[in-house]
């Protein structure tokens, strides 16, 4: 499958268990994977560990993304962030900090999600605040170096 569409679980994944916190999150992974079978799409080798990668990432990172996204949007507490949005910018974060992916291919999924996700607003305040959170990381200044 396409890493767009996997992006696209593991953000649906984030959600739902940003949501029920309660939840364990091999429960959340396991009702995504069966909603893949049941559209009748197949997980190609890889597929599951990119999701599993992000989602846990995101997981087991949460404080430390979370501190990112709260000084990167001072003005934006965590619980006034749509919760859409927020969870989009944590994955992003994730994927930027911790992942190979190039950096403008991270801030250009977060904005689709954001498109496609979230409200009229969304795909700006995520791709402001990536935008913020990029320049102030070490892989931006690893780029200005080279």
């Amino acid at each position: 499958m396409n890493r767009h569409y996997l992006r696209t679980i593991a953000f649906q994944s984030i959600y739902e268990w940003d949501f029920r916190d309660d939840e364990k999150s091999d429960d959340v992974m396991a009702r995504q994977v069966e909603h893949i079978k049941s559209q009748d799409r197949k997980l190609e080798n890889g597929d599951y560990e990119f999701i599993s990668s992000l989602f846990n990432g995101v997981i087991k990172n949460k404080k430390q993304i979370d501190s990112y996204l709260e000084e990167a949007a001072p003005e934006w507490p965590l619980p006034q962030i749509a919760s859409v949005d927020r969870n989009i910018l944590r994955l992003a974060i994730f994927e930027l900090y911790n992942m190979d992916t190039p950096p403008k291919v991270v801030i250009n999924e977060a904005i689709e999600l954001a498109k496609t996700f979230g409200s009229e607003t969304s795909a700006k305040f995520v791709n402001g605040v990536l935008g913020t959170i990029y320049k102030n990381s070490p892989r931006h200044e690893e780029e200005d170096e080279s």
